[in-house]
């Protein structure tokens, strides 16, 4: 039973955060033109993330991003068959959340925006574009390791807006870069309702290999032995 509540904690949160982020950058489209511009997109998915990490972080861990927990596989914080199943909860969360958004607003802002896919603009190369994805979500994870797992971190008690926080500053440095995704799930429920997966692959690629990185060198070489004492 626990475990089935962990798998609807992980698909509200990546729900809302996958619903306000796509929500904020089809609304910057006409016929809404809301003008949130850049710092609109970036606030909506980092208020998001920072509320659904308070809300679920005590029940599931609030990954909401399957690179996260492969992170947290790798070093040891969850099994394998229940990562496998938060990955799917994720993906289904996401796409609900692309689901709705396609029904909600009007379609010539969904074209307009290809419904907030992540991609990249027209003159990012295929390195520029795993090197962006890779850094970004490079720091996301050491974010989520310096506030969530340090014990020392948890004391300084940001949690969720530590995170969401680092996640907004991610957008405004490198979303006219690459969309700023740093998460499969993003990526992933926008392109599964609009049929469109060009350069998908790289979207996983890239932010799980940040992921495993700032992972593994917070747990091995920050982190220490501090979970011991």
């Amino acid at each position: 039973m626990n475990s089935l509540r962990c798998l609807l904690a992980e698909s509200i949160g990546t729900f809302l955060l996958c619903f306000a982020g796509i929500g904020a950058i089809v609304s910057t489209a006409d016929p809404i033109a809301s003008g949130a511009g850049l710092v609109g997109i970036a606030l909506a998915h980092g208020l998001a993330l920072s509320v659904g990490v308070n809300a679920f972080g005590g029940l599931s861990g609030a990954h909401f991003n399957p690179a996260v927990t492969i992170s947290m596989l790798v070093t040891g914080r969850i099994k394998l068959p229940l990562a496998c199943w938060y990955v799917v909860a994720q993906l289904v969360g996401a796409t609900a959340a692309a689901f709705a958004c396609k029904v909600i607003f009007p379609e010539a802002a969904i074209t307009a925006t290809n419904l907030g896919i992540p991609l990249p603009a027209e003159w990012v190369s295929t390195k520029v574009l795993l090197a962006t994805e890779f850094v970004a979500t490079f720091l996301l994870v050491i974010a989520i390791f310096g506030t969530a797992v340090d014990s020392r971190g948890q004391g300084v008690k940001i949690g969720g807006f530590g995170i969401g926080l680092t996640v907004a500053a991610n957008i405004l440095a490198i979303g006219p870069v690459t969309g700023a995704s740093m998460n499969p799930a993003r990526s992933f429920g926008p392109a599964m309702i609009q049929g469109d997966f060009q350069l998908h692959q790289w979207y996983w690629l890239a932010p799980i290999a940040g992921a495993l990185v700032a992972a593994l060198l917070y747990h091995c070489l920050i982190l220490g032995n501090e979970e011991q004492e």
